[in-house]
């Protein structure tokens, strides 16, 4: 009996709801906090946005990630899209406040750097969380050959044939499936390492996103951080 075969048997609880609500709560709360020349129109007006859209997302699984339809999948989708927009148009706003000469103010520069990092991090996190294997209701909740391809190989995916202890938390035997945490730590090293670690991705648009999550992460580094320890003297 291979492992979506043994899930299905048990039935599978589906993943937890809340850490991926909490991590879109902290990227609201730190876009609301980043610096007025780095943000898009009126302070809240994007926070209040992504709320907005976890709402009814909420609302439909509240504690565990069992139901979805048409309509609730491209909202997930959409919230995770205005993260990233947002985001990623502060980061150029940064910028340009560096190359323009017009950023004075060191520490506050560092600390929106950290800021819109943390993000970055949190919105591929979800990204690749919400993409790989048909999303977090159908990595658990699948039946028959309705399991989408991987987007990401996982250590746990090929543990089967290791020592006992090893083995038995491998997806074969046990019929694991990747949550969220698992694909926010990938992020966390895709973002500090620039190129994958132990997880590693197969499909086109896994390499694109680990990719732009690799050269953004960089562009902070080299580019804001270096310049805000300069303003710092």
């Amino acid at each position: 009996m291979n492992a979506r075969q043994r899930s299905e048997r048990r039935g599978h609880p589906g993943e937890p709801r809340l850490p991926a609500a909490c991590a879109v709560v902290v990227a609201a709360a730190l876009y609301a906090a980043l610096p007025g020349k780095i943000i898009i129109g009126p302070r809240f007006v994007i926070p209040a946005l992504e709320l907005l859209l976890l709402v009814p997302l909420i609302a439909i699984n509240p504690r565990r990630m069992v139901r979805e339809n048409w309509f609730m999948r491209r909202l997930s989708l959409a919230l995770v899209l205005v993260i990233a927009v947002t985001n990623g148009a502060s980061l150029v706003l940064l910028i340009i406040e560096l190359v323009s000469g017009q950023a004075r103010e060191g520490k506050q520069l560092l600390l929106a750097a950290g800021q819109v990092w943390v993000t970055n991090i949190i919105i591929f996190g979800l990204a690749f969380w919400e993409l790989d294997r048909g999303g977090p209701v159908r990595r658990t909740q699948a039946r028959g050959g309705n399991l989408p391809v991987a987007d990401f190989r996982f250590p746990q995916d090929e543990d089967h044939d290791a020592v006992a202890e090893v083995a038995a938390r491998s997806s074969a035997k046990s019929g694991w499936t990747p949550g969220f945490a698992d694909y926010l730590y990938l992020s966390v090293t895709n973002s500090c390492a620039f190129s994958p670690t132990d997880t590693m991705p197969l499909s086109v648009r896994a390499k694109l996103l680990m990719a732009a999550e690799s050269m953004s992460a960089l562009i902070l580094s080299v580019v804001v951080i270096s310049r805000g320890v300069g303003l710092l003297r």
